[in-house]
């Protein structure tokens, strides 16, 4: 079983921002796949397969920076390893719609990423970064949370196709066929 959780944050004002990229790439992975989502008091979930595994489909909406409890409550109810945890997120330092795969490491400074760390106090899950771009004239803080610009959204559909191949590459190959054949 793989856990395969998409950070962003809830409600409709979020939807569609940059730091949302995760929860678009579940959604459209979902939608792909004929696949539901039921809300429960913290996280949206679905149940499903990918090359021929059972994988859980995993939205925390605790909002970014505590979507580790979340994480932790979905993982220790299947008993899903660290290692068998995929988190697709947005990355500040990639090109809009580059995407990178890393099986494990540091937070690098997104604040999803690191409460998932200090909450399952494991660096040890793999993490599909789609890239956001940045601008040095803005905020990070306001630049994560504004909408994607029109030149950027054809990169953006592109790095959505590309994350869901990627992870069912690593679902279906392992991380490391994955990383050679998608980060860019």
């Amino acid at each position: 079983m793989w856990l395969l959780v998409g950070l962003g944050n809830p409600g409709s004002r979020y939807a569609r921002t940059r730091h949302n990229i995760g929860f678009m790439v579940l959604d459209a992975l979902a939608g792909d796949l004929g696949l539901t989502f039921k809300e429960r008091a913290d996280y949206r979930a679905g149940d499903g397969s990918m090359e021929n595994e059972r994988i859980i489909f995993l939205e925390p909406l605790t909002f970014m920076n505590r979507s580790g409890s979340a994480v932790k409550k979905v993982a220790d109810r299947y008993a899903v390893s660290p290692e068998r945890i995929i988190v697709v997120h947005d990355d500040l330092d990639l090109p809009a719609g580059k995407l990178k795969i890393r099986k494990k490491g540091s937070s690098g400074g997104h604040k999803g990423i690191d409460s998932i760390i200090q909450t399952l106090g494991s660096r040890d899950f793999i993490r599909v970064k789609i890239g956001i771009g940045r601008d040095p004239l803005i905020p990070t803080e306001a630049f994560v949370l504004s909408k994607f610009r029109r030149d950027e959204i054809p990169f953006i559909r592109e790095a959505l196709t590309q994350a869901s191949k990627a992870i069912a590459c690593i679902i279906a190959e392992g991380p490391d066929r994955a990383m050679n054949k998608y980060n860019s």
